[in-house]
């Protein structure tokens, strides 16, 4: 699997930040391979319409059959861990800013149903305990959030290394996000 599919076309940015295709392309970064009717499960959409989508991502290059598929049913799997663009270049353009808006607010999405998702009695008490938000107001520049970014995602990489292997392990979503805030007229 590659590392990183950099955007460069806003639509092809608007084409993986339909609801439907972005959340199942999550599922194939985090899960691993699935056919067209598994996803429909666990979405709660017909094989029809997923199959859809899933043509539509692989038509992209965001997704690629999987080799190991046992013949019967196309397996479907994810050709990059995650997806970058440059905010600057795609905000260029009017449909390019459009196309930023869509898919941040699928971002904010995907937070909702990490959170929702989240039932702490299912959990131990370390995971009760660790699981969460939080949010911080900070005065910094544009280059500290850019550091912030580039910092945090870092860390993340080293915990990831360091408890490798660890009985608690659980694939875990982490957000990161800054953004500045409009200042209030007088």
């Amino acid at each position: 699997m590659e590392e990183a599919y950099r955007i460069t076309d806003p639509q092809v940015l608007k084409v993986v930040a339909h609801p439907l295709r972005v959340r199942m392309l999550g599922m194939l970064r985090a899960e691993g391979p699935a056919t067209a009717s598994q996803l429909a499960r666990k979405v709660g959409e017909s094989s029809g319409s997923t199959s859809y989508h899933l043509r539509e991502l692989a038509k992209y290059g965001f997704i690629e059959e999987d080799p190991s598929e046992d013949g019967r049913e196309r397996r479907w799997r994810s050709r990059h861990l995650y997806t970058s663009w440059d905010n600057v270049q795609m905000g260029a353009t009017p449909e390019g800013r459009e196309a930023l808006q869509i898919i941040r607010m699928r971002q904010v999405e995907a937070v909702g149903r990490a959170v929702e998702g989240f039932e702490q009695g299912e959990w131990s008490e370390e995971w009760a305990d660790a699981a969460g938000m939080s949010d911080l107001l900070a005065t910094l520049p544009p280059a500290g959030i850019k550091e912030f970014h580039e910092r945090a995602e870092a860390l993340v990489r080293e915990l990831e290394e360091r408890y490798a292997g660890h009985r608690d392990n659980e694939l875990t979503t982490v957000f990161l996000a800054g953004y500045p805030r409009k200042k209030e007229s007088p």
